[in-house]
């Protein structure tokens, strides 16, 4: 649903764009009567937007010729900020993203300088971003209801689809957002367990607003808890290695949803859990630096038998 302020701003788009368009197109455009379309033109009059009204059956709107909203004066490090972040808006799993994105860059591109155009368009059709495939909401209402209850601190009402198709209901209070492997999330306080879960956006059927507010934790970092949710995730083989490097170099060669790091002065230990511990050994075999597995035996088992087989391949054994 369109803020009032929303729509007074499309009136003055759509004028730019067309130049002339009849009261009747215009309220058609906007889903307004003519009266209210009456009253965002005076709202921009107000504003010192100069339109020229044209009364009678035919009549219509248009902005009066010669004028032109001042150009939007950006640094070159902002121009580039600008473009990249319109390039990763279309990989973020914004619903209806792409056209979305050329929308708001056709509207940039109309009141920037020429140079600025230039170096935005440079971007959009030279720059490529490998990101992760986003999972895409049906629309974006879920995410723009949840971090407006999340600001606000207001509870609402959830409806959700379980990833098994069934269908539940909980109250929520949305303490943060956050995108994480190609997936929007909602973190916050889910009344129906009694404790902390996270919500994928796109299985959200419905948010509705409750009366009750609520205290967001100090310093609540949502991208922060997931990651560690995630990391933590109990799975059929709990793991814990002793990294023979620094906390740095580790997280460099990790996924940061891989596990928990903890350094000592003996070195970083791992702790995780994971479902495939043929690929796990795999993955530890492929760092660069020393480790000694405390558990479970069976990674020990299954690097000894990667080892021989490596061996084998290098005509070493056999």
């Amino acid at each position: 649903m369109y803020h009032p302020t929303t729509r007074v701003l499309a009136v003055l788009e759509l004028l730019q764009t067309h130049g002339r368009m009849s009261g009747a197109d215009m309220s058609a455009r906007l889903a307004v009567d003519a009266r209210t379309l009456r009253r965002y033109i005076v709202t921009l009059e107000e504003m010192g937007i100069p339109i020229t009204t044209e009364r009678g059956r035919h009549g219509g709107y248009s902005l009066v010729a010669g004028f032109k909203l001042p150009p939007m004066m950006f640094t070159d490090d902002e121009a580039l900020a600008l473009s990249v972040g319109l390039l990763a808006a279309r990989s973020l799993g914004f619903a209806e993203a792409a056209p979305a994105v050329e929308s708001a860059q056709a509207k940039l591109e109309r009141i920037m300088p020429a140079n600025l155009k230039r170096r935005v368009r440079a971007v959009d059709q030279t720059v490529r971003l490998d990101m992760v495939r986003a999972t895409a909401p049906k629309d974006n209402d879920a995410l723009v209801q949840l971090s407006s209850a999340a600001l606000a601190q207001q509870r609402v009402h959830l409806h959700y689809r379980a990833p098994d198709g069934r269908d539940t209901e909980r109250d929520f209070d949305a303490y943060g957002l956050a995108f994480r492997s190609g997936c929007w999330y909602a973190i916050g306080l889910c009344h129906l367990r009694g404790d902390m879960r996270s919500f994928r956006l796109d299985r959200v059927v419905k948010v509705e607003p409750r009366q009750a507010l609520f205290e967001r934790p100090r310093g609540f970092d949502a991208l922060d808890y997931l990651r560690q949710s995630m990391a933590s995730m109990p799975r059929a083989h709990p793991v814990e290695v002793l990294l023979q490097t620094d906390l740095k170099t580790a997280s460099a060669h990790f996924f940061d949803a891989f596990g928990l790091f903890e350094q000592t002065a003996q070195g970083v230990i791992l702790r995780c859990s994971t479902d495939h511990v043929e690929w796990f050994a795999g993955h530890l075999a492929s760092m660069p630096f020393d480790f000694e597995v405390r558990t479970p035996d069976s990674l020990r088992a299954s690097l000894a038998r990667l080892g021989e087989r490596l061996l084998r391949m290098a005509g070493s054994v056999g």
